[in-house]
């Protein structure tokens, strides 16, 4: 059974005590689970306090929003994989649909990104997905396919087993919509097809496929009950203490 995964992207929200009392309430209030992890994808400035409120609990983790696609050396403004590795930070989310838009993000970019991370032994959240132009022209098939191609099949199967994918439909974030847990599922299998077609059976078997699109606690049920969907990557309700633990719920 893959473990199932609901992290919150907190995105460029909280203040570090807003964010610390949201994580203690969120804690306390969701139930135990050893078949679910929770992961909270927070700003850099939250991290390390963060990190050690968390680490007491094996049901959560803290993963950084971003990281640098270089090692180190003169680039103002960036942080390092072994900077978050320093702090035990355990993921890092890498090609948000944010990040490709706004600071033009592209394939190689996310390559050495996901590399890096991966060499610090940082375990990876990918981001691929459709822009609605992309869905309505039918090709969105072969977009995701070029973006997990070109970025991170690269990797051998070992290294695959410390990444996760975040399935996010571009047309459904902040939007309000949400793909059907039967449109979500269609791509989550074709992901997993890919996989599969590259790596084999094993390795298509153990990836985690996350759905981000608008998950809130009155679909986050139907979604995650779909066989290939193996829980979320919850934006706005991951602020709400109460609707994100409804979420996490719901991957019971």
């Amino acid at each position: 059974m893959r473990k199932k995964i609901v992290a919150g992207n907190w995105k460029m929200h909280t203040t570090p005590d807003e964010g610390l009392t949201l994580a203690r309430q969120v804690m306390e209030t969701a139930h135990a689970n050893e078949h679910r992890e929770v992961i909270f994808f927070a700003p850099f400035v939250h991290l390390t306090t963060l990190q050690k409120e968390v680490s007491v609990s094996p049901f959560f983790s803290v993963g950084a929003q971003n990281c640098s696609n270089h090692e180190k050396g003169a680039f103002t403004g960036e942080v390092a994989a072994f900077m978050l590795r320093s702090i035990d930070v355990s993921w890092v989310l890498v090609g948000h649909s944010e990040r490709r838009q706004y600071y033009h993000e592209n394939h190689t970019i996310l390559k050495q990104k996901v590399d890096q991370a991966l060499s610090q032994q940082l375990l990876v959240m990918f981001c691929c997905g459709e822009t609605l132009d992309q869905r309505m022209e039918g090709n969105f098939r072969e977009v995701i396919r070029k973006q997990l191609e070109e970025s991170l099949f690269h990797l051998d199967a070992t290294q695959m087993n410390q990444v996760a994918i975040a399935y996010e439909p571009v047309w459904a974030i902040g939007t309000g919509q949400t793909a059907t847990p039967d449109q979500a599922q269609e791509v989550h299998a074709f992901i997993r097809e890919l996989i599969k077609q590259k790596y084999g059976d094993g390795v298509a078997a153990r990836v985690r496929i996350v759905y981000g699109g608008s998950v809130k606690p009155d679909n986050a049920k139907d979604l995650f009950n779909k066989p290939d969907i193996d829980g979320g990557l919850v934006g706005g309700a991951s602020l709400n203490a109460l609707d994100f633990v409804t979420i996490i719920h719901a991957a019971e």
